[in-house]
């Protein structure tokens, strides 16, 4: 398909470089547009068919294997037919060697034959589409025939398409969310939801789900991990950080330090999980006995916050720096010439004209601690309780989707679709967030610009 493509576009150009031979006018397109309209007239409509053709595939072999004579001692419609026709499958994609069925073992070369017949036919398919639309699109290079328009189309065309993906699918998740969080609330009125105190999914009353499924303690310790403990370490090392390296700093330096800095948010987040269960959790353990809390929890709100901190320092601090930096330098001047000190200078104009920009990187890093799920789920405790002390075990919104989402409780169960109602919950409060944050941001960058 690739190397009729490729054909077609050298013939094209070909023709059009032979039609410009000898004339004295101006063309509306140069031979490489012709080259490439045909290529992708060639090349596209098989492509789609493909798409298509792999989506309807998989059921047309499945017919053809039940139509099989080797399928006559296939059990009825349901389960087990299904576990059986799934193991032949894999049989004959190579995915499984052992383990499966006698039966399954006997529809394989089923499967196989039909594949490779649907194959064949896909072939033949596409190399008959492949020509026929090349050749249409060849008949069309003549002088006055605007291929670069045509090609800018379709570039527009494709770039219209994928912004429509984008929004098509955050219409999808709000969608899911929003029509699932409809059932619950069916189930659970909403004021027990947002305003109980009680939190215990695993007994539910089947008269009374809401008197379980209190989400309070799961925003306290949402808010207490993500925007309290994480905050604390945040805010002033990124924005010391960020001071460091936007006013101290020699420019070789900050051009070793900020990316190196930065590297932090691009660490995977399972590998921030792991140091938190496994070096800071006893640590804060060890310490918390050490000043006199024996009773102090492996799993505490505190070994989750402080390494949720360290992993959204990056985000304070580069949201800092690009702030401090914006300011103009006419203002850190004139304080300076006044016979202000540099930190006088930083700590009475600097930071207060950049407080906009900070304050935004401080939402949007509050709204990204929020969401985190594998720290919490790796470093913090599942039991919801609502207490200011930081060495006791905590859980969060994100946790508690998670361990909703893998029990075995049926999906239509109030327990399962809580899920859906602390993940909508969730979205709201981190769009609010992230509105406020570029909100302020933008006002910001028009007083400075």
């Amino acid at each position: 398909m690739t190397g009729l493509a490729l054909i077609g576009g050298l013939t094209a150009r070909v023709r059009a470089v032979a039609f410009r031979r000898g004339a004295t006018r101006r063309f509306s397109s140069l031979p490489s547009h012709h080259a490439a309209y045909v290529a992708l007239w060639a090349l596209l409509p098989a492509l789609l068919f493909l798409v298509a053709w792999s989506s309807v595939t998989p059921g047309l072999v499945t017919d053809a294997v039940i139509a099989s004579p080797a399928a006559r001692e296939l059990p009825p419609p349901g389960f087990e037919r299904g576990a059986v026709l799934g193991q032949a499958r894999a049989i004959a994609e190579g995915r499984m060697v052992a383990g499966a069925s006698a039966l399954a073992q006997r529809l394989a070369p089923a499967y196989v034959a039909a594949q490779n017949r649907y194959d064949w036919i896909a072939t033949a398919l596409v190399v008959l589409l492949t020509l026929a639309s090349g050749a249409w699109a060849y008949l069309q290079v003549k002088p006055d025939f605007s291929a670069r328009t045509r090609i800018e189309r379709l570039v527009m065309a494709v770039l219209l398409a994928a912004s429509l993906i984008a929004v098509l699918t955050t219409f999808g998740i709000v969608g899911s969310l929003l029509f699932e969080s409809a059932r619950f609330f069916r189930m659970v009125p909403l004021t027990d939801f947002l305003f109980g105190t009680h939190w215990a999914p695993q007994v539910i009353d089947p008269a009374h789900p809401g008197r379980a499924l209190g989400a309070v303690p799961l925003f306290w310790g949402t808010f207490f991990i993500g925007a309290v403990i994480a905050m604390l370490v945040a805010i002033p090392f990124g924005l010391m950080s960020a001071v460091y390296l936007s006013q101290y700093a020699s420019p070789g330096v900050r051009r070793w330090m900020k990316p190196i800095l930065e590297i932090l948010a691009g660490v995977p987040t399972v590998v921030y999980g792991y140091f938190a269960a496994l070096t800071v959790a006893p640590a804060v353990r060890d310490f918390a006995v050490a000043i006199g809390f024996p009773y102090a929890s492996s799993e505490s709100a505190l070994a989750a916050g402080l390494v949720m901190g360290v992993m959204i320092i990056p985000f304070v601090s580069s949201m800092a720096d690009d702030s401090i930096a914006a300011v103009p330098q006419a203002m850190r001047d004139g304080s300076l010439a006044m016979g202000a000190t540099v930190s006088e200078t930083i700590r009475r104009v600097l930071i207060p004209a950049a407080l906009p920009g900070v304050v935004g990187g401080v939402l949007l890093a509050v709204s990204r601690a929020i969401g985190e799920t594998m720290i919490v789920v790796m470093a913090a405790s599942g039991a919801a309780t609502i207490s200011l002390n930081p060495f006791q075990s905590a859980t969060t919104v994100t946790k508690q989707i998670v361990d909703l989402l893998t029990g075995e409780a049926a999906f239509d169960s109030p327990k399962t679709l809580a899920a859906f109602a602390l993940g909508l919950t969730l979205f709201v409060i981190t769009l609010l967030l992230n509105i406020v944050a570029l909100t302020v941001v933008k006002r910001y960058r028009e007083a400075y610009d």
